[in-house]
């Protein structure tokens, strides 16, 4: 989940102010963590509580109104605010950019997404993006994030494919599950989107381009760099990225030590207790 942590952090200058390159320094003293970090930790602490319905709702309003300046949208906001319950049929791009937390809790012993990380994405979605395409942009990054830890991680040497499997390869892998289980397009490349991308909220518009920004990347910084150099809704859109980034290349030290340096002590201590969860599931 600390690679969408990532991903909002460093886009956060640029959502308002897009660039249109990869050549840019990556933290800026303005950075600062916004609705996807806080929305994320509150999807981690939903799964630490329990991972049911009433979690999810109660982690989400706990940390929205512990953060009520963290640039929501507006209804995702009226609903933070009020008693309200309910979902609003949303298919913002918000159901995404929070869903990482999901695809770490079971053991990537197979290259699909368990049932119970299929359930998690999808609760974690619907109590408030509950649209179809809302609940498909959350399901697609979770199932990127899943095959990446299987491909790429540490039960790779054991799953009888990445012994020969070249990246390139298991990327191609991955791009087939989404384009066929998701009805995805992601046969344009990122020059191809570039020139007339501009800014889109919903998952239509931000999950592929935020996967496609992955499958054209080396290594973890360049996934950022690829997302923040589309444009758009450039927190969100890292933030995504960045979620399946981690989970293919893991995170360089100095940018872990960095990212946490724009995080006060209650996110942290979430991360810190996630990490243990983790470990201990």
């Amino acid at each position: 989940m600390l690679g969408a942590i990532v991903g909002d952090v460093v886009g956060s200058v640029y959502e308002w102010n897009n660039i249109k390159t990869k050549d840019f320094p990556l933290f800026r003293d303005d950075c600062f963590f916004t609705d996807d970090t806080v929305m994320t930790c509150a999807v981690a602490e939903a799964i630490m509580n329990g991972g049911q319905k009433e979690d999810f709702i109660d982690a989400m309003k706990k940390y929205g109104r512990m953060y009520p300046n963290a640039d929501y949208g507006a209804r995702f906001n009226r609903w933070l605010m009020t008693d309200n319950r309910e979902p609003y049929n949303s298919f913002g791009n918000g159901s995404a950019m929070r869903v990482s937390p999901c695809a770490w809790v079971m053991e990537a012993a197979t290259s699909e997404l368990p049932s119970e990380g299929k359930r998690l994405a999808q609760l974690s979605s619907e109590v408030t993006h509950n649209h179809p395409e809302g609940i498909k942009g959350a399901m697609a990054t979770a199932d990127a994030i899943f095959m990446c830890r299987y491909f790429f991680g540490a039960h790779a040497s054991d799953n009888g494919q990445s012994n020969s499997d070249t990246p390139e390869e298991i990327k191609r892998r991955i791009k087939e599950h989404i384009e066929k289980e998701y009805g995805y397009d992601l046969s344009k490349t990122l020059d191809e989107i570039r020139p007339t991308y501009r800014f889109n909220e919903t998952c239509q518009e931000t999950v592929p381009q935020a996967i496609v920004a992955f499958l054209e990347s080396t290594d973890f910084e360049d996934a950022i760099r690829n997302a923040i150099s589309l444009g758009g809704d450039s927190d969100t859109l890292a933030a995504i990225t960045g979620s399946i980034a981690e989970a293919a290349y893991g995170i360089p030290e100095w940018i872990t030590d960095k990212v946490y340096t724009y995080l006060d002590e209650p996110l942290k201590d979430v991360l810190r207790r996630w990490e243990e969860f983790v470990v201990i599931k």
